[in-house]
């Protein structure tokens, strides 16, 4: 187990690409996980027969499904990968706590719910990501991670030791956001 106890609980969601133990997905459980959280993994394929972008009601349900088979107590954190912020509104309606690494900001179905969020929510991205906008970033939420150059796998140019590091912030962001604001 880790620090922490029975009273947390993480759903783990995937983006569009790999599943929840992939990329930085994998590393977020990990920082949930040694926090003593049970985590609830979401295992998905997107239909393919429309852009992932236009998948929001399809995320919605997958999300809603896992959190409504859950205990009532504790609350969940939810944490997501890109096409997995379209979560968002489920968040939002059930008031839970949030970190969605790289969300689709630019897209309405995600930004909207944000701004009807009660509880507080991390958002990490990097303004080399088309889908990132960092101002409204910062409108929604004081937890925002903003990586330069970093694209939408959170990697920057150059030598790979800069992603690595950059995964290093990410982690710490994480961490920082669990540990000081939503398991306090």
């Amino acid at each position: 187990m880790g620090e922490g106890g029975p009273d947390r609980q993480a759903v783990i969601i995937p983006g569009g690409r790999g599943g929840p133990y992939s990329g930085l997905l994998a590393y977020a459980s990990a920082v949930a996980a040694r926090r003593g959280a049970k985590l609830e993994l979401i295992w998905w394929t997107p239909p393919e027969d429309r852009p992932m972008v236009d998948n929001w009601p399809w995320v919605h349900d997958q999300v809603t499904s896992v959190v409504e088979k859950l205990p009532s107590s504790p609350t969940p954190v939810l944490i997501g990968k890109s096409l997995g912020s379209y979560g968002a509104g489920v968040a939002a309606a059930r008031a839970l706590p949030a970190v969605w690494l790289t969300p689709l900001l630019t897209m309405p179905a995600c930004a909207e719910p944000l701004s009807r969020a009660t509880e507080p929510f991390l958002l990490v991205g990097g303004t080399g990501d088309d889908y990132w906008d960092g101002a409204l970033a910062r409108e929604l939420t004081p937890h925002v991670l903003e990586v330069a150059d970093a694209d939408h796998g959170m990697m920057v140019p150059g030598p790979l030791r800069g992603s690595g590091e950059v995964l290093g912030q990410v982690l710490t962001a994480i961490e920082t956001f669990l540990d000081d604001v939503v398991w306090r």
